[in-house]
């Protein structure tokens, strides 16, 4: 059996960081601006250990990123950071349970050929140039993204997508096995601008309404959706554009164009004749539940009931129809992901539990309380684009936005400079799988690697920094957004 060396650095290498930080002396406490502290427990401490190893490992690919996952929930009872029962039922949060959800709907959309007629459809419209097709589908993700939450977007196309990458590689039959430029800038930006578009209206994911919320319990401010979507949704397209132009740099696609790809889209659109009683099915109930999600924002009945019950209702109209089988649920669904994500809710619950999150936040915020307003507000920004590259983006707002939104009044910032800010930060997780769902669907493409994903996304980090600069001393004071508090 050999040995590969790399892999056993990191994997060493995340381990001695758990050890480290188990057996460190207790560190001391951390105190908020009006004076109250926060201890750090040894539990919390040893959560900070696996949560380094954790980003070692998912980073580095050191072992499977669902067997990572697995020791996530194993190693905290052995180093007492939970008890068995809470690290492990999380793995059946709603929240992974709405991604399993997610993947059905992915799944019966190729299945029953519909994924296929929708890319041939983009593919009439877009042309033959590779540019313009990586543009179409960037666009077309960040759109929906708008209604629905970029988890079920993701789902939705990278079927589609995967079928355009077939025709791309047409003349090594048709594989999409074989990683190649146009297949990585394809898969990696579809999630970069599911996020992108994710931040544009408070439909496209829970961390904006629940950073609304939080917001108006601290400030008694209401923002209404018009006012979120006039701030955030030009930040959105123009981040999607600049990162189809990043992503065309770093990953230019072997072809500049595909000669005759029209012609055989259209060719292959008439093959697959008029819609089937299947296809009508599958859009009807997927309609319907994509409805019920939408409506959530505004049918009050509904806000109670969990995101993931939609989605799962319609997936076991698919396997009451025959739509869908046990074969389907065995082979074709990637447990890995599901898995990952399963892990990635473990540690984050970890960290919040301990309180090693809060600790974290409020030492790194206190850090910025005399900087000026510029520093404090991309400090702010770094911190919860750290955060929600490891932990639920949620959970990174209920964590830092409380904890920023005070601090900005002895600095005198904008409250709601730091509440667009945050919530465009916790929108666009661009380095690790776990900061989003649709990272970890894509990586399920096959087309890149974690080290890929996590070097692309260091330019797209600081391309999002530079942006929001740019929007606090341009467009959002257009708008009536001044960066100090009137």
């Amino acid at each position: 059996m050999a040995i590969d060396k790399k892999n056993m650095f990191f994997l060493l290498m995340g381990l001695g960081l758990l050890l480290l930080f188990h057996f460190l002396p207790p560190f001391g406490p951390a105190v908020d601006p009006a004076g109250k502290s926060f201890a750090l427990s040894a539990a919390g401490k040893s959560a900070i250990g696996l949560f380094l190893l954790a980003g070692v490992w998912w980073v580095f690919e050191v072992i499977p990123i669902g067997v990572t996952s697995i020791a996530i929930g194993v190693l905290q009872p052995l180093f007492m950071i939970r008890p068995a029962k809470e690290a492990m039922r999380d793995f059946m949060d709603p929240t992974v349970l709405f991604i399993f959800g997610s993947l059905l709907v992915g799944l019966t959309f190729t299945k029953v050929g519909l994924t296929k007629r929708l890319a041939y459809k983009m593919l009439m419209v877009v042309g033959e140039k590779t540019s313009m097709i990586l543009l179409g589908c960037f666009v077309v993700t960040a759109l929906l993204t708008h209604i629905m939450a970029h988890t079920a977007v993701a789902a939705t196309v990278i079927p589609i997508f995967l079928t355009i990458l077939a025709l791309y590689n047409e003349e090594e039959g048709g594989s999409i096995t074989k990683p190649n430029k146009f297949g990585k800038g394809l898969f990696i930006g579809m999630a970069y601008t599911a996020g992108a578009g994710s931040i544009c209206t408070l439909l496209g994911g829970a961390r904006n309404p629940a950073a609304v919320g939080f917001f108006k319990e601290f400030t008694g401010v209401d923002v209404t959706f018009i006012d979120f979507s006039l701030h955030m949704l030009p930040f959105g397209w123009i981040m999607v554009f600049l990162l189809w132009a990043m992503l065309l740099l770093i990953y230019k696609p072997e072809k500049k164009t595909i000669p005759g790809l029209r012609k055989r889209a259209s060719d292959l659109y008439s093959q697959l004749g008029p819609l089937t009683k299947e296809e009508i099915f599958v859009i009807l109930v997927v309609g319907g539940a994509l409805a019920m999600l939408i409506l959530q924002a505004v049918v009050p009945a509904l806000k109670t009931l969990d995101r993931s019950i939609p989605l799962l209702l319609a997936g076991l109209m698919f396997f009451s129809f025959g739509i869908l089988d046990v074969q389907d649920l065995e082979k074709k669904i990637p447990w890995n992901i599901v898995l990952l994500f399963s892990g990635a809710m473990s540690i984050g619950f970890a960290l919040w539990q301990t309180g090693a999150a809060q600790w974290m936040a409020i030492k790194w915020l206190s850090l910025l309380q005399g900087a000026p307003w510029l520093f404090f507000v991309i400090g702010v920004a770094i911190l919860v684009s750290i955060m929600t590259n490891f932990i639920m983006n949620v959970a990174a707002i209920a964590i830092t936005l409380p904890v920023a939104l005070v601090i900005a009044q002895y600095l005198g910032v904008n409250p709601h400079l730091i509440l667009y800010t945050a919530t465009a930060a916790a929108g666009m997780p661009f380095l690790l799988l776990i900061g989003a769902a649709p990272n970890a669907m894509a990586y399920e493409s096959r087309q890149f690697t974690t080290g890929e994903f996590f070097t692309s996304g260091i330019p797209a980090t600081i391309l999002l920094l530079v942006v929001m600069v740019v929007f606090m001393f341009t467009f959002w004071p257009l708008v009536g957004l001044s960066p100090l508090a009137k």
